[in-house]
């Protein structure tokens, strides 16, 4: 059985457990690594600013590593929830870094949680001019730093 599928199971149970009524399928933006919950009321599911989400993620990855040690992390959405997200933080992050560009001057962005400064390094890995930093304390929400490259 593939990592995800395995994934997809143990989401299922949880949110059948816990009386939600949803269909859950793979992500086609994130083949192999993605489930979409789709459901008539995702408010409850997705939470205050996404965090029963990240919460609902966080288990379901932590679950799937028990039963599948070398499985990749699952990214969990609801009802193309974390997509938009993802959408207004690069949107943000690139309009940083065309003021970095323009200005030659380091700019932070709003603060974020774990997944959201990924998504931000990953866009900006290749980038010709901009880099990204992040300080590595042990916050759960920090800042990350848009910059010239050296």
């Amino acid at each position: 059985m593939e990592p995800i599928d395995v994934a997809q199971e143990i989401l299922d149970t949880m949110l059948g457990y816990l009386g939600f009524v949803v269909r859950i399928e793979p992500d086609e933006n994130h083949p192999g690594q993605g489930l979409q919950v789709l459901t008539h009321e995702p408010k409850p599911l997705i939470g205050r600013q996404g965090e029963r989400l990240d919460d609902i993620q966080y288990l379901v990855n932590r679950l799937l590593q028990l039963r599948v040690p070398d499985a990749p992390r699952i990214r969990v959405d609801v009802d193309h929830y974390r997509a938009a997200q993802e959408y207004r933080v690069i949107e943000e992050a690139e309009r940083a870094a065309e003021r970095v560009i323009a200005t030659g001057r380091p700019e932070m962005l709003a603060p974020m949680n774990a997944y959201f400064r990924r998504v931000i390094h990953t866009h900006f890995k290749n980038h010709p001019r901009i880099s990204t930093w992040s300080p590595s304390d042990s916050a759960r929400v920090k800042r990350v730093t848009v910059q010239p490259k050296e």
